[in-house]
Order: structure tokens, then C-alpha cells, then sequence
């Protein structure tokens, strides 16, 4: 018998057909009273859906919504919810205040990364980075930048996790179901859906544009599961980071390469380009064969992609740092090596690092970024030490890679419990200043009582949420009939502490088993009861992130620790939020220097949860003493053993001498007022200092503007800056090792040396083909360590004074500000009349 399937869905109301433009555009996740107005239409279905609208909206009873259409209630609060978005849209913005004028009508600023976590209900993202790049794009919504995000429409997305009865993790996928989710195909002004090629070796790969409305700016995701392609080609987008290393060279050419013929498919021109780790590294490629295709050379067109190009390292962890053999990476760019007439040994030159022999996509970013940053102060810093071999013979606190610390969307992340305290006592949550720290001083205003209260409630919806998921949890596992199962689980009273992150093994999520009797201790105190509540998923290839997982769950399970420690698995998004909001403290032991930034805490920070910590990360910038509590100074061990030892014995000293104590010490009214005062200045710190409208704003004023107006002065009469730059810095590298520096002098200004006295300096050399236009000549001087190292240095520039007999005097003087033993040399760098210094690698000469 032969039968043909169909799919009915419900008739939306005329008086509700607001509804799926709202559904239709991600803005209604951060914005509570779309998710209330979604969850009211139908409760249970709505948490069947994972928070779908769009799926809800085709799951929907036509009774009910017939009764919804005839609701005045309802359609009230439709109404506003609508209102409120065409109010959002169409406001005036901090972008169009500050930068009107910065970007023309069809120009953008592209933002490039592997993942977008949007929200749980659309599964493109992995972990820590897909929820930055989602919040990210979110703020450039809120601030009104014109940035689209770009990246791949997964079919499987990551994988959903489950564990076998022994506590190992287990993979499992679920192919998206693009139909019942707020995403639709580009088209063309006919109606025609966009469509690009992209090669890859010999194939060419047909692709197709999805985009996702974030509010005011545009997600677009690239496609290849096309009946068009091979099956190989179909599954370039079939899975995030899975596939061995010829897949994901495949799939960084698409996000790159790829990325850039779409958006001029659909118009647009990427101005500026933000590479979000060296996934994406392979645009430089396509931008380097197109300006190279109007009728630049190699070194001109490499000026204006250069200039262009902002480069954000995500993580010192050499997983993420991809590298590609020479071989894949010849075979796959052949097409567009071919384009930029390169040889082989050229290309793969600006990949190379001392260290691998493998292709580096940081390093080759790097190579073509004019900005490039870590995402913490640390980090920034460790960035440096790591990548210093790209610039040799500079010092490492110069290489050019700056630092712009992460922050978390706060109307994504807050509760609304939290949420309506600051609009009572702050008068919002969105102020129009990004980084004014002075808007949020009346959180100091909250009273105890109506904090404790309102987290309270909090963590009792968090312990009624964890129940519900371990319970079935054991039940998928097969777990039954254990006699500690009839023990209740967590305690809505107790001091929890919530550890939730991806499971790898530098982020040590054992560090609190350490010491099981010391563990067992704490957590059965009657008169100062402590829980923890652990989640987070390991990659499916890393086994030792899997042991601790294992470890974790067995420790659950044991009759001295149920139902005071759980593993949640399958961690997500929706559970992030309820962990962030109810847990108390939220604990991160990672391996200094091994988190990069660490976004978990801000969020919690953001709802009053105190966070503890190593100092590494974003908490070496964050800590004070009235904020939380810090494992350690900061101290680095050479034998892991150690470092372990002495931090877990730290830690149980901090939750047994001082946690404790203060989050059960109750006062008049049973409210822990030393608690809720740190509860605030976490508050503070995290929504003045560590949200992402203050680092959109940065990368724009730091960044993204800097950038957009050095490639507009290079590309300004048919590209004569670019031209002009390119053509000197040729001349400069024939000419600078015949670079000498004859001689320093040195005059005090007077006998022994006093602060407040200067040094006259006077440097002669050699230049021969350069001119005193040429050159930056500077003296650096700092503290003289024991070996004559310099430390501390600065820098200032001498002035060209005259020439005589071929050379040239530079002239200037350093202060002497401060007693002690000081030092200094000099040193010349290439710096262009126009443009100024450049800092290149190779192009640097010292008085030797």
C-alpha cells in the first residue's frame, strides 16, 4: 500500500499574527516578557519544545489558540511585547551617536567564529566560545554596530551527552530541524534563494545562505547539504568540530573563504573582519586573490586585507590553535594560491612557527591582522610569551597583541528576580553608556532582605530543576534501587556551589574530591550544611576530560556524598541559566595559565553569586576581597602534584574558615547580611565592568574603528595608499641591513644623578637609500636587572637633529623620575611619513 505524508499546521489568527514576527527574530530570548508571553500560551509544552516559540507556534492546539485570540489578556500583553520590539529597532543607538558616519550603506563589519549559542533551542554552538560570540552579536544589536555574524548551519549540530550506567560519557546527535526554527533561506530582490560556489581543491562546493535576525543585526550560516554536492560535501556542515583534520580544513575554507564570496553575494562588503580564533583564517585568502584580481600586486593587496583584518585569540590551549599539514593545506587552496600567483614556500612562510612544522592558522591571522588581542588582561599577556616568536628581537610587553577582556549579555543572563530589583532600586538594566560604572551604584541601595529573598527563591528553583533532571538521569542510566536513592536529594537551604564548564583536564573539575574525608566532612555539617552541583560535557575524543567526569559522577553515588553532590549531564544553555541564577558560589580551578577568560562567573557575578577562584582568567582582573575569595596568589607550580595538592587544601580551607561561616552567620531576620554584601559588589563588578556592550564598545573605539579607517586612508584613490605602503616597505627591507648604529652619547645634566635630573642622549648611524623620514629612532630605558636585562621599560622617540658626512644624529633625553639602578639602549624601527611606525617582523635594529 502506498502512501504519501504530509505535515498541517495550526491557522494562526489574524489578532495573533504578531506573534510570528516575534518568534521570528532572536531578540524575544533576551527580552522577559517575550519568553513570559511564549511560556503562558501553553507552559508544558513550551519546556517540551526546549523554548521553541517557532516550534511551539506549529505545535499549538487551534482550540487554544482561538481561546488566545479571544483573551483580552493576552492580547494585551501581545501588544506591549510587540510595541516593545518595534521600540528596540527602531531607537536611536550608541553606534549612531558616536560613529554615524563610520560605515557606508551596504558596508559591514563581519564577525567570523565557528559557533553562535544564540539560545538552548538553536544547537550551533559547543560551549564557551559559541555563548561569547551569541552575546557578543546581541550587544552589537543593543549598541546598533553594523556587524553580521557568519558561520555554518550545522545539520547535527554538537552532540546531546549521556552517560552509560558506569558514568562514561556518551555521544549522541540529532539532526536539526531547520523547518521549526527561526532561520530562513537568503534571497535574492527575485525571490531566488543565494547561492555560492566555493572551491576546495578540485571540487567546487555548492552552499547556501541561511540567516538568523539577532534583533537589529544578521546571523548568516553557510550550508552545503545541497543534493548538489558529493556526499562528502554534504556533510562539510554536517557536524561542529567533528570530522578529522581534512574535514575541518574543509570547513575552515567554507567559514572563510567561503564566508566572504557569500556576503558579497548578498552585497554587502566586509569592511573590517573579525577572525574569532584561526578557524576562519582562510578569508585572508579570498580577500588577498580579490584585491589582487582589481589589479594589485601580492604586497599591495596584502596591505589593504592586512589593514582590514582584526584578529581575536580565544585560548592558550594548543587544540584551539588549529595547525594543518603543508600538504592539505597546498591541496585544498590550490584554487586560490593559483589566483594570488604565490609560490608554495611563500604561502606556507606566512604559517610557519619555530615550533611545528604543521601550517599555524594563529600565526598566519596573525600575519594579516593589523589588531589582534586575547580576551583577558592575563591572557593578553600570555598571548604575547606564546606568539613572540612571530615578531623576533622585539621585547615581549611590545608585540602587537593588545587585549579586550570578555563579557556576558546581561539581559540574556539575569534573572528576573534579579532583573526587577535593579529596575526598582536602579531604574534599569541597560544603560546607554557602555562601561559607566556609575550607573550601577545604587545596587548598594537593594535591601538585604529583598536580595536574600529574591535568591533565596532563586536557589529553591534551581534544587527543584536539578531533582527533576537526576532523577530521570539515573533512570536513563538504569540506576535503580540503590539504598542511598531513598535519600532526598539537595537541600534548598544548603550553601551550593555550582562547578559547570567544559570537562578538559586543565580545568581540573576533581581538585574538590582531592581530600575525601576533609569532602565528606563538609558536606555532612548539620549546622553549616554545603552541596555542590557539577554539569559540563568533555569533547568526545578527550578521554581524561571523560575520567573526571566518571570520577564526578561515582563520587555522586557514594553513600557518604548522594544527594549533597550531583552531575547533571547534558549541560546546555537552559541549564547554565538556572545554575548561574540559584547556586551561591560558582567555583573555577583551572590550570594557571590555562583560562583564557572564563564568562560562568561574570554571569553568576551578574546575579549576586560571589565566585572563587584561582587568579586566572577574567577573576586576576575581577578579584577583591568584598567580591569573593581567591584559591592561591596566582602562583604557577612546576609539578602539577603539587600545585594540586596545595590548592585543593586551600580551597577546603576557604569553604570550611570562611564560605561557611559567613553564608550561614544570619542575623536579625535570618538574613546573612556579610553575604549580601558581597552579593552586591559582585553585582557591581560584573554588570559595570564585565558585560558585552562595554566590550563591543572597546573592540569599535579600539578596534573595529581604527582598522576601518586605516584601510579607508589605504584604499583612497584606487587604492594609491596601499600602493604607496607596499612599495616602501619594499624599499625598507632591501635597505634595512645596512642599517648601522655608529655610537650612543650620554650627557647628565649635572654630577651624580638626582630624580628630577635628564640624561641628553645622541645617537648617530647609518642608513644607506633611507632618509631620517624613514626611521623611528628611540631609546628604551627601565630598571638594569643583575644581567643588565631592562624591565619596566618605556620608550621615547629621539628627534632627527642633522646629517653630516652620510650620518644621521637623533637627538632627545631621558627623565629620571625614581631612585635605583636604570638602564637604557636604543633602538630603530621603519616608520613611514604617512602611516607611522611600523612593527613588522625582521624590521628592528639595536644599538649592539
Amino acid at each position: 500500500m502506498k502512501s504519501r505524508i504530509y505535515s498541517v499546521i495550526p491557522k494562526i489568527p489574524d489578532k495573533l499574527e504578531e506573534l510570528k514576527k516575534i518568534a521570528g527574530n532572536i531578540w524575544w530570548s533576551w527580552n522577559k516578557n517575550a519568553t513570559g508571553l511564549f511560556r503562558s500560551i501553553d507552559p508544558d509544552l513550551w519546556e517540551k519544545t526546549h523554548h521553541n516559540p517557532t516550534l511551539l507556534l506549529g505545535r499549538i492546539s487551534q482550540a487554544r489558540l482561538k481561546d488566545l485570540s479571544e483573551d483580552p489578556v493576552f492580547l494585551s500583553a501581545l501588544d506591549e511585547v510587540s510595541n516593545q520590539m518595534d521600540e528596540y529597532l527602531a531607537r536611536s543607538t550608541w553606534f549612531m551617536k558616536h560613529h554615524s558616519d563610520a560605515v557606508g550603506q551596504e558596508e559591514v563589519i563581519a564577525c567570523f567564529s565557528a559557533e553562535f549559542g544564540l539560545h538552548e533551542s538553536l544547537p550551533i554552538y559547543s560551549g564557551g566560545l559559541g555563548v561569547l560570540a551569541g552575546d557578543t552579536l546581541k550587544s552589537t544589536s543593543d549598541l546598533g554596530l553594523p556587524v553580521v555574524g557568519i558561520s555554518m548551519l550545522y545539520r547535527l549540530g554538537y552532540f546531546n551527552q549521556y552517560l552509560n550506567s558506569d558514568g562514561w560519557q556518551q555521544e549522541s546527535y540529532s539532526v536539526n530541524d531547520y523547518s521549526n526554527m527561526p532561520v530562513e533561506r537568503v534571497r535574492d530582490s527575485d525571490g531566488n534563494p543565494v547561492t555560492i560556489m566555493v572551491p576546495m581543491g578540485t571540487e567546487k562546493v555548492f552552499t547556501a545562505i541561511w540567516q538568523i535576525k539577532v534583533g537589529r543585526v544578521r546571523l548568516y550560516l553557510l550550508d552545503t547539504n545541497l543534493p548538489e554536492n558529493t556526499p562528502e560535501s554534504r556533510e562539510i556542515t554536517g557536524q561542529l568540530y567533528g570530522g578529522d583534520k581534512e574535514m575541518r580544513i574543509r570547513q575552515e575554507i567554507l567559514l572563510g573563504a567561503g564566508g566572504i564570496m557569500a556576503l558579497r553575494a548578498m552585497g554587502l562588503t566586509p569592511v573590517v573582519r573579525h577572525i574569532n580564533e584561526g578557524h576562519s583564517g582562510f578569508l585572508i585568502v579570498e580577500m588577498l586573490a580579490h584585491y589582487i584580481e582589481t589589479g594589485l600586486s601580492f604586497a599591495e593587496a596584502r596591505e589593504m586585507v592586512t589593514a582590514g583584518n582584526v584578529f581575536t585569540t580565544h585560548t592558550p590551549v594548543p587544540a584551539g590553535n588549529e595547525e594543518f599539514s603543508h600538504d592539505l593545506v597546498l591541496r585544498y587552496l590550490r584554487p586560490y594560491l593559483d589566483r594570488v600567483d604565490l609560490n608554495n614556500q611563500t604561502f606556507l612562510h606566512f604559517g610557519s612557527q619555530p615550533s611545528s612544522p604543521d601550517f599555524s592558522m594563529t600565526v598566519f591571522a596573525l600575519n594579516f591582522s593589523r589588531k589582534a588581542n586575547g580576551v583577558s588582561r592575563l591572557h593578553g599577556e600570555v598571548s604575547r610569551d606564546i606568539w613572540k616568536n612571530v615578531w623576533p628581537r622585539l621585547p615581549e610587553t611590545e608585540i602587537p597583541i593588545g587585549h579586550v577582556t570578555n563579557g556576558v549579555h546581561e539581559n540574556t543572563w539575569v534573572s528576573g528576580e534579579i532583573r526587577r530589583l535593579l529596575q526598582r532600586y536602579v531604574g534599569s538594566t541597560s544603560p546607554k553608556n557602555p562601561g559607566d560604572e556609575n550607573f550601577w551604584k545604587n545596587i548598594a541601595r537593594i535591601p538585604d532582605s529583598e536580595l536574600w529573598r529574591a535568591h533565596e527563591r532563586l536557589r529553591a528553583r534551581l534544587v527543584g530543576y536539578a531533582r527533576k533532571k537526576w532523577a530521570g538521569q539515573l533512570e536513563n542510566m538504569g540506576i535503580r534501587g540503590l539504598p542511598q536513592q531513598n535519600m532526598p536529594v539537595l537541600n534548598p537551604e544548603a550553601l551550593t556551589i555550582g562547578f559547570a564548564r567544559r570537562f578538559a583536564t586543565y580545568k581540573r573539575a576533581s581538585l574538590l574530591l582531592s581530600d575525601p574525608d576533609r569532602l565528606t566532612k563538609l558536606l555532612n555539617n548539620k549546622d553549616r550544611p554545603i552541596q555542590v552541583i557539577f554539569a559540563g560535557k568533555a569533547h568526545p575524543h578527550d578521554n581524561g576530560g571523560k575520567d573526571l567526569i566518571r570520577e564526578v559522577f561515582h563520587a555522586s553515588l557514594s553513600r557518604e556524598l548522594y544527594g549533597k553532590l550531583v552531575y547533571l549531564s547534558d549541560y546546555n544553555i537552559d541549564m547554565a541559566r538556572h545554575m548561574v541564577h540559584g547556586v551561591d558560589i560558582w567555583l573555577n580551578t583551572p590550570r594557571i595559565p590555562m583560562e583564557a577568560s572564563g564568562t560562568s562567573g561574570m554571569k553568576a557575578a551578574m546575579n549576586g553569586v560571589p565566585h572563587c577562584s584561582v587568579l586566572d582568567g577574567w577573576w586576576a582582573e575581577g578579584y577583591r576581597p568584598d567580591r569573593g575569595w581567591a584559591i592561591g596568589n596566582g602562583e604557577t607550580y612546576d609539578d602539577p602534584a603539587v600545585q594540586d595538592r596545595i590548592e585543593a587544601k586551600a580551597l577546603y580551607d576557604l569553604l570550611e574558615n570562611m564560605i561557611a561561616p559567613l553564608f550561614h552567620d544570619r542575623g536579625n531576620g535570618g538574613i546573612p547580611t556579610g553575604w549580601t554584601a558581597m552579593m552586591k559588589q559582585s553585582m557591581y563588578m560584573a554588570l559595570s565592568e564585565f558585560n558585552t556592550n562595554r566590550m563591543v564598545a572597546e573592540y569599535t573605539n579600539n578596534y573595529y574603528i581604527p582598522a576601518l579607517n586605516f584601510s579607508r586612508s589605504l584604499g583612497l584613490n584606487s587604492m594609491e595608499g596601499a600602493k604607496e605602503l607596499a612599495n616602501w616597505k619594499e624599499a625598507v627591507r632591501e635597505r634595512w641591513q645596512g642599517i648601522t648604529i655608529n655610537g650612543v652619547d650620554s650627557q647628565k645634566t649635572g654630577g651624580t644623578l638626582t630624580v628630577g635630573d635628564t640624561i641628553e642622549v645622541t645617537a648617530r648611524l647609518k642608513a644607506p637609500g633611507l632618509s631620517a623620514d624613514d626611521l623611528s629612532v628611540e631609546t628604551q630605558y627601565g630598571e638594569a636587572s643583575g644581567d643588565d636585562w631592562l624591565s619596566g621599560r618605556t620608550s621615547t622617540t629621539l628627534k632627527f637633529s642633522h646629517e653630516e658626512n652620510g650620518v644621521l644624529f637623533f637627538t632627545g633625553s631621558i627623565p629620571c623620575t625614581e631612585a635605583g639602578r636604570f638602564g637604557f639602549t636604543v633602538r630603530v624601527l621603519p616608520s613611514h611619513p604617512r602611516y607611522g611606525r611600523v612593527v613588522e617582523p625582521g624590521l628592528v635594529h639595536w644599538w649592539e
